[in-house]
């Protein structure tokens, strides 16, 4: 279970999460954190479907890592409702280096679990995932 290049296993918590928000549309966001005791990953907060981008953006701490998932609806020039959702890998500059290299070594084994991700999004500071970046990239 766990992988060989991080030794990070992933929580089964985390895959039943991210169903309930891929199928069901149970949650706006979810927030993942390796616990490094543990060596895994865990699930950190759920966000529920009423909560908006701007709730997203603030339950990522200003100084550690995590990796995200955001659920964004949206209307195409078309006038259709449409929803996309983003891997976020949440890396920014003031965090340790130790946490950046775990969570770049275990991202993509992390991603591989999560089945139905549209766009990925890396990002070192919150204008990397701004709203109109998500915007653009939904589209």
């Amino acid at each position: 279970m766990a992988n060989a290049a991080s030794g990070m296993a992933i929580n089964d918590d985390c895959k039943l999460k991210f169903l309930e928000l891929k199928a069901k549309r149970t949650y706006r966001f979810i927030v993942f954190k390796i616990d490094e005791k543990l060596k895994q990953v865990i699930v950190e907060k759920v966000g529920e479907p009423t909560l908006g981008y701007d709730d997203f953006a603030a339950s990522l701490p200003t100084n550690e890592c995590r990796y995200a998932i955001y659920d964004f609806d949206f209307v195409t020039e078309e006038n259709c409702q449409k929803s996309k959702i983003f891997f976020i890998a949440w890396s920014p500059d003031t965090s340790r280096v130790r946490s950046k290299m775990l969570y770049a070594s275990s991202k993509d084994r992390f991603k591989r679990e999560l089945d139905g991700i549209h766009v990925e999004l890396q990002a070192t500071d919150p204008t990397e995932m701004g709203l109109d970046v998500i915007r653009g990239r939904a589209n």
